[in-house]
């Protein structure tokens, strides 16, 4: 006769027989992190990413919580610890942390307003310059964005020795200004002659992104265009970076992650153009396959530096 005493029994021997990832991820997971590369300054990142994550926090069910990462580095030793479950790349962080080892796999990148999920690296300098070409460049000051950058550094220096050109012994001096918006800021103040920086759009780039915030001004106070820059030279296309999650996560909450990002364009479209001023179509999925050629990027340009 089954009783109420055996009943219990049965479920609580069924529920240690059970493989871990049945098991509520809950008690596991109570909180994750969401850590984000620095394409632009800190409060411009909390800005931009914090109605997505109260979004996950509601699609997935624990608290999301946000970490603006002081450099690019930062974001791929979180992962490497454990201490960061979810990352938003660029391509060759991404990329750079696979290479190295991080158990981290892509899931969504984002497709831009021309219709395809990358972008492109370019060379700004100011339009009222004296250079048009990268010769007029020889000798001059350039701003890149950090190692780890695709389009502020990685990029580049691949693409222009593929023509010919060696970044550091084109330019006078190289120095990385930490984000997107330092190097264009570089230029802007001077500092910099030209300055390595993402590309998505005519209408999507780095220095539109500023403008929108009020970051660019003429010296009477004006707000500077995009007219105001000038593109000396433009890279291949490149895949955009993906936000990602750790391989190790349990497969119910790893579905969980996967299902709140596909949907987020539609289910809440503010969060979804939050992330872009609202250029942005939607989400592409994607796999390691999509990254393959910036590792393959990665090793050329190591083996490059090991030779210099």
């Amino acid at each position: 006769m089954l009783t109420r005493r055996t009943l219990a029994a049965a479920l609580a021997l069924a529920l240690l027989a059970a493989p871990a990832g049945a098991q509520d991820w809950r008690a596991r997971y109570p909180e994750l992190t969401l850590a984000v590369i620095p394409a632009e300054n800190a409060s411009g990142t909390v800005d931009r990413y914090t109605p997505l994550t109260a979004y996950l926090t509601k699609e997935i069910g624990v608290p999301v919580k946000l970490r603006v990462a002081n450099d690019y580095a930062a974001v791929i030793e979180g992962q490497r610890a454990g201490n960061i479950q979810l990352a938003f790349y660029g391509p060759a962080s991404f990329a750079r942390a696979v290479m190295t080892g991080v158990k981290t796999e892509p899931v969504v990148n984002q497709k831009h307003d021309n219709g395809v999920s990358g972008y492109y690296s370019v060379l700004y300098v100011k339009a009222d310059s004296p250079y048009r070409t990268l010769e007029d460049l020889r000798g001059r000051n350039l701003a890149l964005v950090d190692p780890n950058s695709t389009s502020g550094n990685q990029a580049p220096r691949f693409f222009l020795q593929k023509a010919g050109h060696d970044v550091d012994k084109l330019f006078g001096k190289t120095f990385y200004a930490g984000s997107h918006e330092n190097a264009v800021l570089a230029l802007v103040q001077g500092t910099a002659d030209a300055a390595a920086n993402l590309w998505n759009s005519e209408n999507d780039t780095a220095v539109t992104r500023m403008i929108t915030k009020g970051m660019l001004k003429n010296p009477d106070g004006t707000p500077m265009r995009q007219s105001d820059f000038r593109v000396v030279f433009k890279s291949e296309f490149l895949p955009e970076g993906p936000f990602a999650m750790l391989s190790g996560l349990p497969d119910d909450l790893k579905n969980a992650v996967r299902q709140a990002f596909v949907a987020l364009p539609t289910r809440d479209k503010a969060a979804f153009d939050r992330l872009s001023d609202g250029k942005d179509q939607g989400f592409t999925p994607v796999t390691m396959k999509d990254y393959q050629p910036i590792i393959e990027m990665l090793r050329y340009n190591d083996e490059q530096r090991k030779r210099s």
